[in-house]
């Protein structure tokens, strides 16, 4: 354990205690900087096509390692096409990257067991996505029949030990929408998690204050849970505030603000049950601003500076190191990363768009002045 301490900087006061892995802390005036395990994104959308060659580099530059989401179209559902998805990833990746995307599998009504051991002896694909049909964004072939036709599959990921990722919510249209994670845990996660108790699973992009009292009353290493930006930082209102703001509109939407408390409080308790998982969605700026807008908040220029945001505010910087590079890897079994990245209290402005050929993407907290700017050690 590393620790480093620059004075003066008399607003710095930490316990040492309270110190894991290789924070270290130093301050030069008014500056301050922390040097951190290299984090890794364990919920990333990187798209396909001229999309994926314009934001992989932001994710690259930030993160060791990536979950990627299987929501293309047509979806990734077998081994072969992640291991096609995955080296279209690498081709679009910046020269000298080292960056690694960690590939899933779509999980539908018609996947078979046997898919789930060709997934664990490919070596590149981590995880099974379960979308409920008519979920979010690109979910319409997602699962209709979970105890049914889908358990065997699900006893057999239990038994290779290959977790599935939950989007936890119920899409009964006489459910409300600010509802439909509560009902998801009664009616589905908590009877999946008694059904198959060996089962690893993560509950993705949690939004309420009963998803992480649920993740928290569950055996530590068997369930964990996602968190976003988002939803750390914004709630419901910000979806109205100053008239509609589509570029605040994601799936799970946003909720009330004791939601959101509560969410900042389980993420910066210390708890190993939840890590980083940005759910960078990006849409080109057209598919936002419409009649029909798409759900998705495109943050992974900027994450890594609003959790540690998030993790100042709540007097908690200390334990950000944890959240965002060992409690992922720990869940999933895999090596902590091993090289640094720096973040520096720098105040910067986040760009309004990022312009390409096909179009703009805007990124959260556009246009915003962030203090904390990240930078590979």
């Amino acid at each position: 354990m590393i620790k480093s301490w620059v004075l003066p900087c008399k607003a710095l006061k930490f316990p040492s205690s309270n110190f894991e892995g290789s924070n270290q802390f130093r301050c030069k005036g008014a500056k301050m900087e922390l040097t951190i395990t290299r984090p890794d994104d364990w919920h990333l959308h990187l798209r396909d096509g001229e999309l994926l060659q314009a934001v992989v580099p932001h994710s690259a530059s930030h993160f060791g390692r990536a979950i990627v989401m299987p929501n293309l179209k047509p979806p990734i559902t077998t081994t072969a096409a992640a291991v096609a998805y995955r080296e279209s990833i690498l081709k679009a990746m910046p020269a000298g990257s080292d960056f690694t995307p960690l590939m899933t599998l779509y999980l539908t009504d018609t996947t078979e067991p046997n898919e789930i051991k060709l997934a664990r002896r490919s070596g590149v694909v981590y995880a099974v996505k379960l979308y409920p049909a008519g979920a979010t964004t690109n979910s319409q072939d997602g699962v209709t029949d979970l105890f049914g036709r889908c358990l065997p599959v699900l006893e057999e990921m239990a038994e290779l030990n290959i977790p599935l990722l939950v989007h936890g919510e119920v899409t009964d249209p006489d459910v409300d929408v600010f509802d439909r994670e509560r009902v998801f845990i009664d009616t589905v996660l908590r009877p999946l998690i008694q059904r198959l108790p060996k089962l690893k699973v993560v509950m993705e992009h949690i939004t309420t204050m009963d998803a992480a009292k649920f993740v928290e009353s569950c055996e530590e290493g068997s369930v964990a849970a996602t968190v976003t930006p988002q939803h750390l930082l914004l709630n419901r209102n910000s979806l109205f505030q100053g008239g509609l703001q589509p570029h605040n509109y994601c799936l799970p939407v946003l909720k009330r603000e004791i939601h959101r408390q509560a969410i900042v409080s389980a993420v910066t308790s210390g708890s190993k049950r939840f890590f980083i998982g940005t759910d960078s969605a990006p849409h080109e700026r057209r598919r936002k601003e419409s009649a029909c807008g798409c759900a998705g908040i495109y943050s992974a220029p900027v994450a890594l500076s609003l959790y540690a945001k998030v993790f100042e505010e709540a007097g908690a910087i200390d334990k950000l190191e944890a959240f965002v590079s060992f409690n992922g890897p720990d869940f999933y079994g895999l090596p902590r990363n091993t090289s640094k990245i720096k973040l520096s209290k720098n105040s910067f402005k986040v760009p309004e768009c990022f312009s390409f050929p096909f179009g703009d993407i805007v990124p959260m907290f556009a246009g915003e002045t962030l203090e904390w700017q990240s930078s590979i050690n």
